[in-house]
């Protein structure tokens, strides 16, 4: 993305986005103290990334993981939409129990680096777009292992596409920016989020069937032992999952990326490869494209329940 930016004497300074002029306050302000990570630094990093991100964010709702003071400060989920953001920020109602929530929708580049100002450190987005809630088009399965084990991690994402690859339904890696990555695979957005997390489950519980030393759908920490969780609880209504290319609030300010699953096999990838201390770094990765082609097209589950049955 193009754009110029000023600092004025009054400690802000005006970030060109677009079609907008966004002011960021405080800009020297540290978010991430290692690697000396500002809010400018943010806000550069999410104009520079915006080709990339935006078609991963726009049209779902967003919550918001805010640091005001930084990584190590006091953190907050933003759902509900301040009154005081500006009018061009898209708002997505959304009912809820006892009323309603106002959820930002990202869809340009001011937006993000206005997020930016807010030190909205990272971006989970809704597997459903904002005109079709009830219906996701995407299903995540979350490869948390029980420690810091990447070795694991690579073996579970193998034997997982390989189920998928079984019930004809593409799939997508992503390095989380914490221990595991992200399996995602594109639907048509016909099926329920009741459906879609009763199909995830039944694959997860598959897997873990064939490989219960190592792997598991135990959702209370005690009863994993040392073994993989095969997370799937992503899946739920208004349940959201990191986005592709957002920070996490994490020591070195690692970044969620997405991979190739011929890059799955490079010793040298793991959950934190690619962080804001190397935003070159990230870029180079984000024009692989290493997801070409696999999202455009979102698959129906009824065919790969059936097939499912048979692999059992």
């Amino acid at each position: 993305m193009s754009g110029r930016a000023g600092t004025d004497p009054d400690g802000t300074r005006d970030v060109r986005a677009g079609r907008r002029t966004v002011t960021v306050h405080r800009p020297d302000k540290v978010l991430f103290p290692d690697p000396g990570i500002s809010k400018a630094d943010l806000a550069a990093y999410y104009r520079r990334i915006a080709m990339f991100v935006l078609p991963q964010v726009r049209d779902r709702p967003l919550m918001l993981e805010r640091h005001p003071d930084g990584v190590g400060g006091p953190r907050f989920l933003q759902k509900d939409t301040p009154d005081g953001y500006p009018d061009w920020v898209r708002r997505k109602k959304v009912d809820k129990e006892g009323g309603t929530v106002r959820h930002v929708v990202c869809d340009d580049s001011a937006t993000l680096v206005f997020l930016a100002d807010q030190a909205a450190l990272v971006l989970h987005r809704w597997l459903s777009r904002a005109d079709r809630l009830p219906w996701p088009d995407l299903l995540v399965f979350d490869l948390d292992p029980p420690r810091d084990d990447f070795a694991a991690v690579r073996d579970a994402a193998r034997r997982l596409g390989e189920l998928l690859d079984q019930l004809h339904l593409p799939s997508v890696l992503m390095t989380t920016g914490s221990k595991g990555l992200h399996v995602t695979v594109p639907l048509n957005g016909h099926a329920t989020f009741e459906e879609s997390r009763g199909f995830a489950r039944e694959v997860a519980e598959t897997l873990a069937e064939r490989h219960p030393q190592t792997l598991t759908t135990a959702v209370r920490k005690r009863s994993r032992g040392n073994r993989l969780y095969l997370d799937v609880q992503r899946n739920g209504y208004a349940q959201t999952g990191v986005a592709p290319w957002s920070p996490r609030a994490l020591p070195g300010a690692p970044v969620a990326v997405p991979i190739s699953w011929e890059q799955l096999e490079d010793p040298g990838v793991t959950a934190r490869t690619w962080s804001l201390g190397d935003v070159e770094g990230v870029l180079e990765q984000a024009k692989r494209n290493p997801w070409a082609g696999v999202l455009t097209r979102g698959r129906a589950l009824g065919p790969a329940r059936k097939r499912l049955k048979t692999v059992n």
